[in-house]
């Protein structure tokens, strides 16, 4: 019974979300600090997790490639199918959501236990439209740009990997990244992205936004909404998988 009220308290609180901010100039500057906060912000964690995992998938693939029958330029291809159907946008949006999803639970728990909502509530704000709609809009649209960051940069570790350690040569590895490509399975991840980077946010904001006591109860509720959203983008990604590529 909890978890279905949590489910019916959540769609509420996204009802309320979706409303046109009164104040546009002070929408906009939260929109942009979010960005920040989102997305420009995690451009370190995602540069350096997508180099070195683009570099361990191609060297993995390499190691492995001990048929005759299968060409050299297979490595690159499996390198490309790989970071761009799964790694880049379903594994850092997981690592995202431990990211950003943490700090926005404990950001909006803070000020539910110092009263701060309260605050914006008595003065007749839609603390709900306030707080999440700017986060939500930053990282439905810049989620995408980090993915597509990391899909650039998995496969330039690839290539870095393999010609540092001359397995294979340039021009090998980019006719493998060529091959049998699908701008489908672009369209198909940052789809993927979209659905993950709204899940994050409002999951973390829900948790957030309705702990009750002290510092404690917003530390349980910060870990509460990384993990309920590492479980719910896994069963998004199956369900995406599901109706967009079968």
């Amino acid at each position: 019974m909890k978890y279905i009220r949590n489910i019916g308290a959540y769609f509420i609180m996204l009802f309320w979300v979706i409303r046109k901010p009164k104040k546009m100039s002070i929408f906009w500057n939260m929109f942009m600090n979010e960005v920040q906060f989102i997305g420009i912000n995690s451009i370190p964690i995602v540069a350096l997790m997508s180099t070195f995992m683009g570099a361990v998938i191609s060297l993995q693939t390499a190691s492995n490639m001990d048929s005759p029958l299968l060409p050299a330029y297979t490595v690159g291809y499996i390198t490309q199918s790989s970071i761009i159907l799964e790694f880049s946008p379903t594994i850092i949006s997981l690592i995202l959501a431990g990211k950003v999803g943490s700090n926005i639970a404990s950001e909006i728990g803070t000020m539910r236990i110092t009263e701060q909502i309260d605050a914006l509530e008595i003065m007749g704000v839609n603390s709900i439209n306030h707080l999440m709609l700017p986060k939500i809009l930053a990282s439905v649209i810049y989620f995408p740009i980090l993915i597509v960051f990391s899909m650039f940069l998995g496969m330039f570790g690839g290539f870095l990997a393999l010609v540092i350690s001359d397995l294979q040569t340039t021009e090998t590895y980019i006719l493998g990244l060529r091959s049998w490509f699908d701008p489908y399975n672009i369209f198909y991840a940052l789809t993927k992205t979209v659905a993950f980077g709204f899940i994050i946010v409002s999951v973390a904001s829900f948790y957030g936004y309705y702990v009750k006591g002290g510092s404690l109860e917003v530390g349980k509720a910060s870990t509460k909404a990384v993990v309920i959203s590492s479980v719910v983008i896994l069963i998004a990604n199956f369900i995406i998988t599901k109706l967009m590529l079968l």
